[in-house]
């Protein structure tokens, strides 16, 4: 086999020696194997891409494999949600489709096989005397009472937790390897435990599940992996999965770990995601703000912009925080390639251009995206009112604002050079319109005849013809840097960020964007990416959820604080 050209790593050293010294026969076959109690993160994006892309490689296979061996906590909508972030990261797994409890009937004889060499036994600890029974890293463990129970004795109990006769928790079968190891996983081990409570495939068939540790292994040596790849956690545990299969002298999968993702401003532990989805923090699993492969999809990212990610970020053997940066300019490098620009007004004042002819319309030529000659132009309506950013004008303005200002004069894009004569206010105070004049030598926004330069350019949308839209101004949904970074006894939902939504009712959008599609991905210019949200999007009424700002301005707060 050619050893494929992607760019070297720990990992794919390892296969290179391997498939060069002829091992597996110089095959390659990995898995994906998510437990479907909960939907995938940015985390598993990487271990997607890592696991795929390297069966890709190498002309390998690569299977999906749920390991579902907690009923209490799988559900088929986990399951339904992780084909489809698979799928749409662009990865297929063909025919091989696979679940731990296909193999429920094999774990159950391979754990008899242990009993019968007295490599397991039946313990009627509780859960509490187990923990106290462990030791610590300093301390030795203690021996369970029933440790030295016969085969017989062990093989019946066996059979009748099976069989439904003992309640959940009274009994466990355990491993029996060494009580005095100084790494306390292999201090004899749980690997079957009862819980009276449906599977999502199996029914009511079983009421003794295998844990996780002693499933995993057993269910890659059933499929024939090669090399199972996963992140650091699992590294104290591969001495125990080692000793599983060697016990029971089946298939001896290769296990290669690597670095987990950490993210600045994100905290990836599923737990903590399924805390926000059922306190109603977020709206679901899918929130944009959410660090959820379904997300991020309903944020606006592309496939091509994780997988870019997760490229650039590579694979390392030693855990690391990632800045969201390097994840935001991944999207942000995509869509000023493809998006088309368009504009939108979030937080409209109005100004009337005085001098310009009553129930006059002209069409102005604007450019869709000037980073792709072949997207063409579009018409814009340009009228006597039309609608700028608040933010554009400014009574009291600071050095260096280039924008509008009383007696200023700046660049409408696409339009004409606007001077701003007047300022309307009401009762209260706040502005409310602006009277402007125009210079008509300057159509399309281009200099005027005598040279004069302006160096404020800013957006607006013509008063008749916008149409109002509902715009999502997402953001990071924790404010801190690193939010699992909290004193004892506190809850880490404390570094919420409590502008991670804004909701605008009253945005004005160029008319246009009215037919957007959900789905389809624009640049507010100035303002941001935005997409036409799928889910609550109607016919003639797309709502947008703003994928990214243009800039990194997280990174310019946290210097200016």
């Amino acid at each position: 086999m050619e050893t494929p050209k992607a760019p070297s790593n720990f990992i794919r050293d390892i296969i290179n020696a391997d498939i060069a010294s002829g091992k597996n026969g110089g095959r390659v076959h990995t898995r994906f194997p998510p437990e479907p109690n909960g939907y995938l993160h940015i985390g598993h994006a990487k271990a997607i891409c890592i696991s795929f892309g390297i069966a890709r490689d190498y002309q390998g296979l690569c299977n999906l494999r749920f390991d579902d061996t907690n009923p209490e906590k799988e559900e088929v909508e986990y399951v339904d949600s992780i084909r489809e972030d698979v799928r749409w990261l662009g990865f297929d797994w063909g025919e091989r489709e696979y679940y731990a409890s296909d193999y429920f009937g094999q774990l159950y004889e391979h754990a008899k096989t242990l009993i019968k060499k007295e490599k397991a036994y039946v313990c009627d600890l509780s859960p509490d005397e187990q923990r106290e029974h462990r030791g610590t890293f300093t301390a030795p463990g203690k021996e369970s009472p029933n440790r030295n129970r016969s085969v017989e004795e062990n093989l019946d109990l066996f059979e009748r937790m099976k069989a439904g006769e003992f309640a959940d928790g009274s009994r466990v079968l355990r491993a029996k390897i060494d009580m005095a190891s100084p790494n306390i996983t292999m201090r004899d081990p749980t690997i079957y435990r009862i819980k009276k409570a449906s599977h999502h495939r199996t029914g009511d068939k079983w009421c003794i599940y295998p844990m996780y540790d002693f499933t995993h292994c057993i269910s890659d040596s059933i499929e024939g992996i090669t090399h199972s790849i996963c992140t650091l956690e699992f590294e104290n545990n591969r001495p125990l999965y080692d000793w599983v299969l060697d016990q029971l002298g089946i298939h001896h999968p290769q296990q290669i770990e690597f670095a987990r993702l950490n993210i600045t401003y994100t905290l990836l532990s599923k737990r903590i995601l399924l805390k926000l989805v059922q306190q109603k923090i977020v709206s679901g699993w899918n929130d944009p703000r959410m660090p959820t492969i379904s997300g991020f999809r309903r944020c606006g990212y592309t496939p091509a912009s994780i997988r870019a990610f997760c490229d650039k970020i590579g694979v390392a053997k030693f855990n690391s925080t990632i800045d969201m940066v390097l994840l935001e300019n991944s999207i942000r490098e995509e869509l000023n390639k493809t998006a088309p620009r368009v504009m939108a007004v979030l937080d409209p004042l109005k100004i009337v251009i005085t001098n310009y002819p009553e129930g006059k319309v002209e069409e102005m030529e604007a450019v869709n995206n000037p980073e792709d000659p072949a997207a063409g132009t579009r018409r814009l309506p340009f009228s006597r009112e039309l609608y700028i950013e608040r933010d554009d004008f400014r009574e009291d303005a600071p050095k260096k604002f280039f924008r509008l200002v009383p007696g200023g004069e700046v660049r409408l894009r696409y339009g004409y050079f606007v001077k701003c004569e007047k300022v309307v206010k009401d009762a209260s105070g706040k502005i409310t319109e602006l009277h402007c004049t125009y210079d008509p030598g300057t159509r399309g926004g281009n200099n005027p005849p005598d040279g004069r330069k302006v160096k404020g350019t800013i957006h607006w949308v013509s008063a008749k013809h916008a149409f109002k839209a509902e715009v999502r101004l997402y953001d990071h949904l924790f404010a801190a840097k690193d939010p699992g970074n909290v004193p004892e006894g506190q809850d880490i939902l404390v570094n919420l960020n409590p502008k991670s939504l804004e909701t605008i009712s009253g945005a004005l959008l160029e008319p246009g964007l009215k037919d957007a599609e959900p789905g389809e991905r624009f640049q507010f210019e100035r303002l941001g990416y935005f997409f036409v949200d799928p889910i609550d999007s109607t016919p003639g009424q797309p709502v947008f959820n703003r994928t990214v700002t243009l800039r990194d301005t997280w990174e310019k707060i946290e210097k200016k604080g």
